[in-house]
């Protein structure tokens, strides 16, 4: 009688073998997952290098990808004016255009607009950087409900053109036009959108008025002790967020306009820009930037309205100013 136990033994042996290099290979694949570089699943740079070391976007990569350190400012690095860097912005406010160029079109189409208007400035060695200054708290000519002549646009608009900034590689500027309110009360309501590492801070003492004055009727001014609170409170947002630097802003026209501006402090991690904002002849500009600009306490800015001024000048003539424009905007 013939003996079935060898082929049963046989096929017992096959099997034990099989599964002893299954676990072998499942062992070597658990090895290089420990080793080597992660999986796409984990890092979705094509490259497989670690998003955080990965070169940042150029000025000349597609502004529809998202940035590759989310820590950086648009274009790479940690500083405003790091890298040479030249300003050009486009000012205004959300949903209308009564307020400045910003608002005359969607955000993506201002934004192709800001780029060929920036273009001019760019030089070998020197890139643009883009900002959207968007006028978020707006004078009005009536008290309103809280009796301080200022409103908030709504925070959808401010997401809007976030969103729209982090589309195209762009800072957004929160402009703040006070009213009766001090100006750290009002960039505190703003703080959820200044957490973000491409949002920096604008004042405008113009609209900051008296407890007896109305917009528009007079021209407002702000004392030096307040600005230095308002830029404690971002410096120290920005410190405590593990931010970039921020882009802070001051806006002036008058000698008036800032009540003792040689006490501005300067903050670590704000780059403080004194932005001179005068509209009228090419003369009457120069005049009242050579009278009121503060070069040693600040990087220095300046203005070009479309309609208001007469003759505008051209970038070359912004370029030749002295002290030296880091920062333009178009209203």
């Amino acid at each position: 009688m013939r003996d079935e136990r060898g082929p049963v033994v046989l096929l017992v042996l096959l099997a034990i073998v099989a599964v002893l290099v299954v676990a072998w290979g499942v062992g070597q694949e658990d090895a290089r997952s420990l080793a080597g570089p992660r999986s796409s699943a984990v890092d979705p740079s094509p490259s497989g290098l670690d998003p955080v070391a990965t070169p940042a976007p150029t000025r000349d990569s597609d502004p529809e990808d998202p940035p590759a350190d989310p820590a950086a400012l648009p274009g790479g690095g940690t500083n405003v004016f790091g890298g040479n860097h030249f300003l050009v912005a486009y000012y205004g406010t959300g949903q209308t255009a009564s307020m400045g160029v910003l608002g005359e079109s969607d955000p993506d189409t201002m934004d192709r607009r800001l780029r060929r208007a920036a273009r001019p400035f760019a030089r070998p060695g020197r890139p643009v950087r883009h900002v959207y200054e968007l006028i978020a708290t707006v004078a009005d000519g009536h008290p309103g409900p809280d009796g301080d002549y200022s409103h908030d646009i709504p925070r959808s608009v401010v997401r809007t053109y976030l969103d729209a900034a982090h589309r195209h590689g762009a800072l957004l500027l929160l402009d703040l036009q006070p009213g009766r309110s001090d100006f750290l009360e009002v960039a505190r309501r703003w703080a959820w959108a200044l957490r973000d590492p491409w949002v920096g801070l604008a004042l405008d003492p113009e609209w900051r008025m008296g407890p007896r004055q109305v917009p528009a009727r007079t021209i407002g001014q702000v004392h030096a002790a307040e600005v230095n609170r308002t830029s404690a409170w971002l410096a120290r947002l920005t410190r405590e967020a593990g931010l970039p630097e921020k882009l802070f802003v001051l806006h002036q026209f008058r000698a008036d306009m800032v009540l003792g501006i040689g006490d501005v402090h300067r903050r670590p991690g704000l780059a403080m820009v004194q932005h001179v904002d005068g509209f009228g002849t090419r003369h009457q500009k120069r005049a009242t930037y050579a009278a009121v600009a503060r070069p040693r306490r600040f990087t220095m800015g300046f203005k070009l309205f479309y309609d208001e001024d007469i003759r505008r000048m051209t970038p070359r003539d912004v370029l030749a100013l002295r002290p030296r424009v880091r920062l333009v905007s178009f209203q």
